[in-house]
C-alpha cells in the first residue's frame, strides 16, 4: 500500500493510535466539530482533487418527489461514469481498492465491474442530531470493556473516535432515522443467477432517536425491530421481533419468533453472532446484518487509520423503479450497469478474534464511510485467515429526512461462488417511509407480535 493513500490526521492520529481510552473528548477536542471537522466527525475538506469539500449534504428533495415511502428520483441524473475499473486495469486503481473487491475482479474477470462517478459529499442528518453528537463528544463513555455505550443519545457518540471500539459503536448507533416501515425482498442468487424471493414488511423505531425523549428514557433499548413474512406462501405469516439494547453486557439482544403454523410465539435466544438467517440460505449470518449489528465482545478491535477508497454511494439508480430484480440480478454479483461508486474517505476498522471465542469470522475489516460513520465495505476473513466474504452497502441519501443509509445490502460468498441481496424494493409500491409517528414500546411486545400473526 502506498504511503500517500493513508491519510494522515496530523494530532488526532497520535490519539487513534496511542490511547486505548474509553472516554469522552475535550471541549476544545469537540469545538472541532464545528470548524475543521463536519458536525459528524468527517473532515470538511477536500483532497484538493476527487473528494470535494463537504458543504452540508443533501438535504432537499429533487424536482418530482412528490411524497414520502415514494421510489426516489435521482438528484444526478445527468452523471455519467469519469471511467470503469475492470479486472484489466484493477492493478492501477488498486491503492483505491479493499482486498476484498480486487478478489471479486479476480473471482469475476470478465463480468465484475466498478463504474466510478464524480464524487458527491451528499450526506445529512437534521440539525438536532448534530446537536447532540456535540453533546456525545464531550459525555458518551463506553462501559463493561468497551460493549456497553454510556452517556450518549440522539447522534453519533464518539465523533472524534479514539479507537476501533469507539468507531464500531458510531456505526451501530448512527442516525437512521427514528420510526420507518418498509416493504421489501432479500434473495440468495445461486452459480446460475438462479433465485427465489422472501419478501417481509419491516418496522423499525430507533429509540435511541426519539426526539420526544430524553437519555434518561432509553431503557438500554436501541431500537425496536418487527418483521413479517409476506412471501412465498410457505413461510408467510412468520415473523420477528427484536429488542437491541445498548448494554449488552447486562442485557444481550431480545427476540422473539413467531410460527404462523403452530400460532405461537417463542424466544429466539441464538439469534446473535454467527448464527445463520435462515432467509440467506447459509450466506448471511446474525452479525452480518447491516454489514455490523450486535454486542462487540468477541472481537479484538483497532483503528488502522484512514483511506481513500471507491465505495458504492448515491445509487438511485440502483433501487428505482423502473429497473426490475430479472435487470440487477446476475451470476456473481449484481449488474455492474446499475451500480454507482465514488471515491470516498473512510475509517478502517479491524476486527479480530479473541483467544478463546467462537466465530466462523477469524478477522473482519471494516471500511466505514467517513461523513456517516456508516460501514460501505467489510472484507470477512476464515479461520485460516483467508478471505472469504465480501460484503457491500449500497449508500444513497434519504433526502426527505434526511438520513443516509443503505438501500441494498449485498454479501458474497467468494468461495461458493454465491451472494445474498438484502433490501431490494424496486417492484414493490414504494421504498421506505419514515413519514408514520412512532408507535412505542408497547407496540413492540410478544403479545402485539401474537395479536398481529393472527390477523
Amino acid at each position: 500500500m502506498k504511503n500517500n493513500n493513508w491519510i494522515a490526521a496530523g494530532a488526532l492520529a497520535l490519539v487513534v493510535f496511542a490511547s486505548h481510552s474509553w472516554a469522552a473528548v475535550s471541549v476544545k477536542q469537540a469545538d472541532r466539530l464545528k470548524g475543521e471537522l463536519m458536525p459528524l466527525g468527517g473532515e470538511r475538506a477536500g483532497n484538493g482533487n476527487d473528494i470535494p469539500p463537504w458543504r452540508g449534504g443533501l438535504t432537499l428533495p429533487p424536482l418530482g418527489y412528490e411524497k414520502p415511502g415514494q421510489h426516489h428520483q435521482d438528484p444526478f441524473p445527468q452523471d455519467e461514469p469519469l471511467f470503469t475499473i475492470t479486472s484489466s486495469n484493477m492493478k492501477q486503481y488498486a491503492d483505491y481498492l479493499t482486498e476484498g473487491q480486487q478478489a471479486m475482479f479476480r473471482k469475476y474477470p470478465d463480468t465484475f465491474r466498478m463504474p466510478i462517478y464524480q464524487t458527491r459529499r451528499t450526506a445529512a442528518a437534521p440539525e438536532w442530531v448534530y446537536e447532540n453528537t456535540y453533546k456525545n463528544a464531550i459525555r458518551a463513555e463506553l462501559g463493561g470493556e468497551g460493549n456497553a455505550l454510556l452517556y450518549a443519545y440522539g447522534g453519533i457518540p464518539f465523533p472524534i473516535a479514539q479507537n476501533g471500539l469507539e468507531a464500531i459503536w458510531n456505526h451501530i448507533t448512527r442516525w437512521r432515522g427514528i420510526y420507518l416501515t418498509r416493504r421489501a425482498s432479500e434473495l440468495a442468487v445461486h452459480r446460475d443467477g438462479d433465485y427465489s424471493l422472501v419478501t417481509v414488511q419491516q418496522e423499525v423505531e430507533f429509540n435511541y432517536y426519539r426526539t420526544d425523549r430524553t437519555i434518561e428514557d432509553l431503557d438500554n433499548i436501541l431500537f425496536y425491530y418487527l418483521s413479517f413474512t409476506k412471501a412465498p406462501a410457505r413461510l408467510a405469516g412468520g415473523a420477528v421481533l427484536v429488542h437491541e439494547t445498548l448494554n449488552q453486557v447486562d442485557e444481550p439482544r431480545q427476540a422473539w419468533g413467531y410460527n404462523a403454523g403452530q400460532r405461537r410465539v417463542r424466544r429466539a435466544p441464538n439469534l446473535a453472532y454467527d448464527t445463520p438467517i435462515a432467509a440467506a440460505d447459509g450466506l448471511r449470518y446474525a452479525d452480518d446484518t447491516d454489514m455490523f449489528n450486535g454486542a462487540p465482545d468477541r472481537y479484538n478491535w483497532k483503528l488502522l487509520g484512514k483511506r481513500e477508497l471507491y465505495i458504492p454511494y448515491n445509487n438511485y439508480r440502483l433501487s428505482a423503479d423502473t429497473v426490475s430484480y430479472d435487470d440487477l440480478i446476475q451470476p456473481g454479483h449484481l449488474n455492474p450497469d446499475f451500480t454507482r461508486y465514488e471515491k470516498h474517505r473512510v475509517w478502517v476498522v479491524e476486527a479480530t478474534l479473541k483467544e478463546g471465542m467462537r466465530h466462523v469470522y477469524q478477522r473482519r475489516v471494516f471500511y466505514l464511510d467517513e461523513d456517516t460513520w456508516g460501514i460501505a465495505v467489510a472484507d470477512q476473513y476464515d479461520a485460516a485467515d483467508e478471505l472469504w466474504r465480501v460484503n457491500m452497502a449500497y449508500i444513497k441519501t434519504y433526502y426527505e429526512m434526511p438520513v443516509t443509509w443503505t438501500t441494498m445490502d449485498v454479501f458474497h460468498d467468494l468461495k461458493a461462488g454465491r451472494y445474498h441481496l438484502q433490501g431490494l424494493d424496486n417492484q414493490e409500491e414504494g421504498t421506505i417511509d419514515y413519514s408514520q409517528e412512532p408507535p412505542g414500546e408497547r407496540y413492540f411486545t410478544p403479545a402485539e407480535l401474537r395479536r398481529r400473526g393472527r390477523r
